[in-house]
């Protein structure tokens, strides 16, 4: 009960806090002592080349990967411990860059995964509808067979069945074309002026990262070397550090 006022009283985005922290794989130090902090409602985008540790910054908030040092809070509270499902509980959604659905599944029975009860599903599907009409006509259609847009579509939706208060989105816009790349950064948007949701992008598409984010940092080798204002001068900024 003291959780539940807990959460009734907090803002509606989650205020993520990551101090000096540090993971990676068996002997290999992957994420060097990053800290960064997401306030409630606010978009921050984490850019870099490929292999610098973005999505094993994210595993390693959503306890997938074991924190070696540092600390994880959300909402002042340490995140030390949880389980996945634990902080998907307390309102963590994640749209994971690699394709996570049920091929074989109608794309009604993937929404329907990420929901503790089938009653919930109504009110959750028109909320679907509202980012993305297309999935009112392919509730029946086995999810393997949408192109790779609107798998993307799909993922992101899924993690927004459960009104997240903290998002965590991984490489969404890889790979599609501009319209759906419009697509997606619209239902941000909305998403946000809607719920209050606070969201951490990993993206390299820099137009889009900047489009949709308040703020941006670059993650290099494991560490944070750059952050700014995500604004049309930090374009030129951001690529000397992609760029290198």
């Amino acid at each position: 009960m003291a959780e539940a006022a807990r959460r009734a009283e907090a803002p509606a985005g989650g205020d993520l806090a990551l101090d000096e922290v540090a993971s990676g794989y068996g002997a290999v130090s992957i994420v060097k002592g990053v800290s960064l902090r997401v306030r409630p409602g606010e978009i921050v985008a984490l850019l870099g080349k490929n292999g610098m540790g973005k999505t094993t910054l994210l595993k390693t908030i959503l306890g997938m990967v074991a924190l070696r040092g540092g600390a994880i809070s959300i909402d002042g509270a340490s995140t030390a411990g949880l389980a996945p499902a634990k902080l998907v509980a307390l309102g963590v959604g994640y749209a994971p860059q690699e394709q996570p659905l049920f091929q074989d599944l109608t794309v009604r029975d993937n929404l329907r995964l990420a929901l503790s009860s089938d009653r919930l599903l109504p009110e959750a599907l028109e909320r679907a509808f509202g980012h993305f009409p297309f999935l009112k006509d392919r509730l029946s259609q086995r999810a393997g067979t949408l192109s790779g847009g609107e798998q993307k579509m799909l993922i992101l939706t899924r993690a927004l069945m459960l009104k997240p208060r903290l998002l965590l989105i991984d490489e969404i816009s890889e790979g599609l074309q501009p319209s759906v790349v419009d697509r997606i950064a619209n239902a941000l948007a909305e998403e946000r002026a809607a719920s209050g949701a606070s969201m951490l992008i990993v993206e390299q598409n820099l137009d889009f990262a900047l489009r949709v984010s308040d703020r941006w940092a670059v993650l290099k080798l494991g560490e944070i070397d750059d952050e700014g204002v995500a604004e049309a001068e930090a374009r030129d900024r951001v690529l000397r550090h992609l760029s290198v």
